[in-house]
Parts: structure tokens; C-alpha cells; sequence
């Protein structure tokens, strides 16, 4: 690890980071990938100070094959999936996982050989907003529904308009809501855009067609006054403008075989990527003049990150790294130091969650672990199979309910503390 900047000031950095994330959803929703403010925080989930975790499974539904993680929104249920040909969508009751509506739509797609084990998808996370929900399948097409009755409000696909629809392991990318707009990147490899679409009508506010898209999802935050939406392209770790498309600020950022797919985390004006294969690293961007410029602020090797997004909480940075396996580890954001690691041999991936003082990590193997935090370190505390086949969508938390999908099931557990 290299670290190539230090700033004593990480607290009021994380109370920033705080604040700009925080979505105006209740409390206890869950309207996007990795929560309301998309930065993994289940801020509705409390614990007492001395506690076992026990899961309690209230029911259990076959919604189809895929990765796409569920949404709960005022005690109803979102979720995406496969069924043969087609992506469905449904709104359930939380309460019983009754269903509330259903819509089908044609999503032929062909998986690229290197990818046929994590299937056809969807890999994307819907987004819930004003009374709206959106979706991003597969093979590209997008689709704002009435949230309530299911109808749909508008559809597009963009095969007339790239080469093609999809990156080449299928679209991953979230799309995000900001106001009256939604965001999500259309396009395949080396012909795609960053595109805002009308929330209501699906009309183009504004475009940025600088590169293709990648497997990560952006975030929306204020730098310097300014509102940039922050994502992983095809090539590029790129700051643009929430309001106009304009590129403010980008820096090349290539994987092996273009697999760029960790969202950035962002803390003040201080923003963190990472990649497989590639040292994560973070950027202090600053405005100089009418230019943007980058600070790179430190790089490290000893924690590199592949497909799972870290979270912060308080002052300290969890993840998992590919090392050893799969091996957790914190580490001081703002100085890139490895504060601890465990020992490895984890899986392939982790989505990772906190709140009330927890960590939440659920393997692709279906193994749930909830860990103490205790300083910088984690105590593991409970561990429990909540699948029997692979889970790699991010759970949902609602208070103390967590929403977990397999490669087919939808299950609703309950969080005891007995």
C-alpha cells in the first residue's frame, strides 16, 4: 500500500458524505440497489447492545432466475427476473409475498460464453421514485412503469441507435433517479451513453456519449457546488454533470477483459474506486479555476476489489477483497491504511451491508454472516444458509426484515434478536 495523502479531517468528510447520500425515502425503505442512499447503509435497522441473531423465515417465492435485488417501498415488494425468454416484473405484498401486479416483456439475450454460469439475467437493480419504477433488462431495454398499477408508462430500446444493446457479460448497471430525471448508461462496448431520460415521459434531457458502460453503477453527489454524477464507463472513472451531460472531469481506468464493475464511494470531495486485477485507489476533486483537476491521494494492492461495492461506516472502510479467496478487510479511507483483514477464503463475492452497528455480508454460496463491529475490527457473531443454490443480488433491509434472492427464490426473513 501506498499511501500518497493524508486529511485530518475524516470525520467531517463522512458527516458530508452523509448528509449528500441521504435519500428523502422513509426510513424503512429499501428503493434501490443497496439501499435508498445507495451507499449499503440500512439505516432502519436497529440493534439492541446485546443480542444473538436468529433468522426467522416468514415466506419464501419461486419470481425466476437472475441477480437483480428486490426493492420494498411502502410494505409492497419489487422484483425483477427470467422466466424462459422473458424478464418479469412483479409487486408483492411484503406482509406475504401475495402478488399485487405482474408484467412480462420479450428478453432474448445470449450470454457471452465467459459469463454462462451466472446465467441470462437481469443483473440490473430496479429504482423506485415519485410513484414510478424503472427498469433495465438484460439485453438493454428500458422501462418506467406506474408503480401502483403496473402499467407501463414508457419503454425504449436502443438497437437502432448503437451497435449494440448490452456490454458483453449483459447489463449490470443500476439506473438512479435524480429529481425529474432517471439515469442509466444505454449502449454496449465502445458505443453507449450516459443518458438522462424525463422520469415521466422517457424524452432525452441530456446525453454524454464519451464511452461505453461498465458493470458498475453511478452515484449522485455535490463537489465544489456542483452536482456530478460519478460512475465506472467501459475505460474511464468519470465525473459528469448531473445537469447538462457535460464531462467535468475523467481518468483511463481498464480490467482484464474490460470488467470494470465496483461503484465509487464517495466521501466529501474525496472519491475511491478499485477493479479486479488493479490497485484501489482514491482522488481528491478539486475545481481550479474553470477546470476540474484530480489528486490522486493514495493507491493501494493490499485490499483489490472485483465486483463488490465496500460501505462506509463511521470513520473506517469495509469490503471484500479478491485476496485469499475472498478476504474482508477495513481500511482508513482517507489514508488507504489496512486497519484488519480476516482470513480469507470467503467466496467470490460479498454484498455487503451495515447498520446498527453491524456488518452484513452474504456470500454467492448462501451463506449469511452478520459481524460486530468492534473498533476498526469485525467479530463475527452469527452465521447462517439462508439458500441453497447462489445468491449474488445485494439483500434488502427493512427494519428487521431482509429480503434475500437465489438464483430462483425470493425469501423474506425475519431478524430476531433472541
Amino acid at each position: 500500500m501506498k499511501p500518497l495523502y493524508h486529511n485530518k479531517n475524516l470525520a467531517v468528510l463522512c458527516a458530508i458524505t452523509s448528509i449528500l447520500l441521504t435519500s428523502p425515502a422513509q426510513a424503512q425503505d429499501w428503493t434501490q440497489w443497496r439501499g435508498s442512499g445507495r451507499d449499503g447503509r440500512a439505516t432502519s435497522f436497529t440493534a439492541p447492545a446485546d443480542w444473538k441473531p436468529k433468522l426467522l423465515k416468514a415466506w419464501s417465492l419461486e419470481v425466476g432466475e437472475g441477480h437483480s435485488s428486490p426493492l420494498i417501498v411502502n410494505n409492497k415488494v419489487y422484483i425483477q427476473a427470467r422466466e424462459g425468454e422473458e424478464e418479469v416484473v412483479r409487486a408483492l405484498r411484503l406482509s406475504d409475498g401475495g402478488e399485487i401486479w405482474k408484467d412480462k416483456y420479450s428478453a432474448p439475450y445470449e450470454m457471452n460464453p465467459a459469463a454462462r454460469g451466472h446465467g441470462k439475467g437481469p443483473k440490473s437493480t430496479p429504482v423506485y421514485a415519485n410513484g414510478m419504477l424503472y427498469t433495465f433488462s438484460i439485453n438493454g431495454v428500458l422501462t418506467g412503469y406506474n408503480a401502483e398499477s403496473g402499467k407501463v408508462v414508457w419503454r425504449k430500446e436502443f438497437s437502432k441507435q448503437f451497435k449494440t444493446t448490452a456490454p458483453d457479460f449483459g447489463v449490470a448497471m443500476s439506473p438512479i433517479v435524480d429529481r425529474d430525471v432517471v439515469i442509466a448508461h444505454v449502449g454496449g462496448n465502445d458505443d453507449g451513453a450516459l443518458t438522462a431520460f424525463e422520469a415521466r415521459t422517457g424524452k432525452v434531457r441530456w446525453r454524454w456519449n464519451g464511452d461505453g458502460p461498465s458493470y458498475a453503477s453511478p452515484v449522485i453527489t455535490f463537489i465544489g457546488g456542483v452536482k456530478q454524477v460519478i460512475t465506472q464507463t467501459q475505460h474511464h472513472c468519470v465525473g459528469i454533470s448531473a445537469t447538462s451531460g457535460a464531462v467535468l472531469w475523467q481518468e483511463i481506468f481498464n480490467t482484464p477483459y474490460e470488467q470494470n464493475s465496483v461503484s465509487p464511494i464517495v466521501i466529501g470531495d474525496t472519491v475511491i474506486f478499485g477493479g479486479i486485477g488493479q490497485p484501489t485507489f482514491a482522488v481528491r476533486v478539486r475545481k481550479e479555476g474553470t477546470a476540474w483537476k484530480l489528486d490522486k491521494l493514495w493507491s493501494s494492492r493490499d485490499a483489490i476489489l472485483y465486483m463488490n461495492t465496500p460501505v462506509v461506516s463511521g470513520s473506517t472502510l469495509y469490503g471484500m477483497s479478491q485476496k485469499r479467496q475472498g478476504q474482508l478487510f477495513s481500511m482508513n479511507p482517507i489514508t488507504g491504511a489496512v486497519l484488519w483483514t480476516d482470513s480469507g477464503r470467503f467466496g467470490e463475492n460479498a454484498a455487503i451491508l451495515v447498520g446498527g452497528g453491524h456488518l452484513f455480508a452474504l456470500s454467492n454460496t448462501g451463506n449469511l454472516y452478520i459481524y460486530k463491529k468492534n473498533g476498526t475490527n469485525l467479530q463475527k457473531i452469527f452465521q447462517q444458509q439462508v439458500a441453497d443454490t447462489e445468491t449474488w443480488a445485494t439483500p434488502a433491509i427493512s427494519t428487521r426484515k431482509m429480503l434475500i434472492k437465489d438464483a430462483k427464490n425470493l425469501t423474506l426473513w425475519n431478524i430476531s434478536q433472541e
